[in-house]
């Protein structure tokens, strides 16, 4: 298994980037979607609109979102699988727009992902 990253998609591309995925529900303000260089953009994996608005970046609320994010990813196994079986051969990124890097749904993803 290679490794699973997370970077802000308003980050420069980099050659090691591998398998690029957006997991945002909308798309980024300011990116164009030639410059982003995705490989997927997947929002069905992405925090519903109603747990993204609840949530609103709130880093107090990070922990109850997590378990809230993990409990909605349940019911998309075989996305995740498929997501997963990516990194077999490269990098899988994980793309967000937040500008929080610490508390944010591509956060909650990875680890989802590494425990597959």
């Amino acid at each position: 298994m290679k490794n699973i990253q997370i970077k802000r998609i308003y980050d420069v591309p980099a050659k090691d980037d591998g398998y690029r995925v957006l997991v945002d529900r909308l798309w980024p303000r300011g990116v164009l979607k030639e410059d982003a260089q995705l490989n997927d953009w997947l929002k069905e994996i992405a925090p519903s609109t109603q747990l993204r608005k609840w949530f609103d970046h709130k880093p107090a609320k990070f922990e109850v979102f997590t378990e809230k994010y993990t409990d909605e990813l349940e019911d998309k196994f075989e996305i995740l699988r498929e997501l997963k079986n990516n990194t077999r051969t490269k990098t899988l990124t994980l793309l967000y727009g937040a500008k929080d890097t610490e508390h944010n749904q591509a956060v909650v993803l990875k680890t989802v992902l590494e425990n597959l």
